[in-house]
């Protein structure tokens, strides 16, 4: 995420000041590390982080899932990251090992969990959660199903669900298709945030 769109994101958190947050697509963390900056500021510490992603695993072709060339390829703009991430560490940054390890500060407020969502999401307690970041799977099959389960714990809780690529300049309309189907059927609010963000208040 670029530097505008991240600063706008962590301004969305900052303005719900939520004690308990999901993160649906990981990477390699480096979201994860602003937001848990950011909620270790407003509540010293008094936080907690779960952060779902495949972490490595294959995608789930039967739900229409395409991976990401990024996260395939592993490509640097910098040589020097290059030459040091994949040639001298070999390390993969999307492997759940080295999420842990940049989020090491964090240690005791974070819960990473590896899998497929529509399977790993059914899995964990998630009643506490107050704001919920989506930008996992793309598909219309993934992301509806990721809003239906979160929105089950969720649901007349006043509380807020955040999708990312509802509309941007790649245009993922599989996203926007599945948040408009969710939302319609569920009878819920939705604000667009300068046409990339979709929020939904629980």
């Amino acid at each position: 995420m670029n530097k505008e769109w991240g600063t706008l994101l962590l301004s969305l958190i900052a303005d719900k000041k939520p004690k308990h947050f999901l993160e649906i697509g990981v990477f390699c963390g480096v979201t994860s590390r602003n937001v848990c900056e950011l909620l270790n500021t407003i509540h010293n510490e008094d936080f907690s982080y779960t952060g779902f992603d495949l972490f490595g695993e294959k995608v789930d072709q039967e739900l229409n899932e395409v991976e990401p060339e990024y996260v395939k390829s592993q490509k640097f703009s910098n040589p020097f990251k290059h030459f040091y991430y994949n040639i001298i560490l070999k390390e993969n940054l999307n492997s759940i090992e080295s999420v842990k390890k940049f989020l090491n500060k964090f240690k005791n407020n974070i819960n990473l969990v590896k899998g497929d969502t529509t399977k790993t999401l059914t899995q964990h307690d998630l009643s506490k959660i107050d704001f919920a970041f989506i930008d996992g799977g793309h598909s219309y099959e993934t992301t509806y199903s990721d809003l239906s389960i979160l929105y089950s714990f969720m649901k007349n809780k006043g509380k807020t669900i955040l999708c990312d690529d509802y509309m941007d300049a790649s245009y993922i309309t599989e996203v926007k298709t599945a948040v408009d189907a969710f939302v319609k059927k569920n009878n819920l609010s939705l604000e667009i945030v300068k046409n990339k963000f979709a929020v939904i208040s629980t």
